[in-house]
């Protein structure tokens, strides 16, 4: 691989974990092996190089914490392959199904006739759970302000005694 490659592919994988939070699948996504995603992932991360431009990225995306990146994967996120899943004829090799993402699927069975159910999460209570998040740090944020004004306040009272 060349080094113009990889370091693309370092690039992405910080994109990847800076949203995802998950090493693995940020460095399958990347485009590294499955077998050696994690390993790499981690290699990744012991770059200072990486851990700026993630940290850089995820200031960027500020409001995407790890529980909102979740949320809005669950509200959000595409359910193509959960759909593929289910209407194949037979079940894809596991080199398929690695590559799947799954992420929305909260369960899957089998069915006696030979089926396969799978069941999705909720995207109403994920959009709720984002909606309440998002109040709470906005309560959070007001009450932060309140307090800086009122000491500041009370530290201007003080220089007048």
């Amino acid at each position: 691989m060349s080094v113009k490659s990889s370091n693309a592919m370092r690039r992405r994988f910080c994109y990847n974990y800076a949203v995802l939070g998950s090493i693995e699948e940020a460095a399958v996504r990347a485009g590294f092996p499955r077998e050696s995603a994690l390993e790499e992932g981690i290699g990744c991360l012991k770059s200072g190089h990486c851990r700026a431009l993630i940290d850089e990225l995820r200031q960027t995306l500020a409001d995407s914490d790890d529980v909102a990146a979740g949320l809005k994967r669950l509200a959000f996120g595409n359910c193509s392959d959960a759909v593929y899943l289910v209407f194949a004829d037979e079940l894809p090799p596991a080199s398929v199904i690695n590559q799947l993402d799954l992420f929305n699927v909260s369960e899957i069975k089998r069915i006696k006739g030979g089926g396969v159910e799978v069941k999705l999460f909720d995207r109403m209570k994920a959009l709720e759970k984002l909606f309440e998040l998002r109040n709470t740090c906005s309560d959070r944020n007001s009450a932060e302000q309140l307090i800086k004004a009122l000491s500041a306040d009370s530290r201007d009272d003080d220089e007048y005694d």
